[in-house]
């Protein structure tokens, strides 16, 4: 079965220290490099995700304008 554009799939083993390496093409399609901090979001029905960089970005930007504007009023 052929993969839809752009959507992925790849499996990752979990060492004894709890470690997971990300697949290299996924870090090269995520453009994940060495020292990125990366955000895991968990739901205990749904599973694990890792958004995009662009994703964590955005949280914190909001986070911090929304932050900024309460402490202006």
């Amino acid at each position: 079965m052929a993969a839809p554009n752009k959507k992925y799939a790849w499996t990752a083993t979990v060492g004894e220290k709890g470690q997971i390496v990300i697949p290299k093409q996924a870090r090269d399609v995520f453009g994940i490099k060495p020292g990125d901090t990366l955000l895991l979001l968990g739901d205990e029905e749904h599973g694990i995700a890792i958004p995009c960089k662009e994703a964590f970005n955005e949280l914190f930007k909001s986070t911090f304008d929304k932050n900024n504007t309460e402490e202006k009023n």
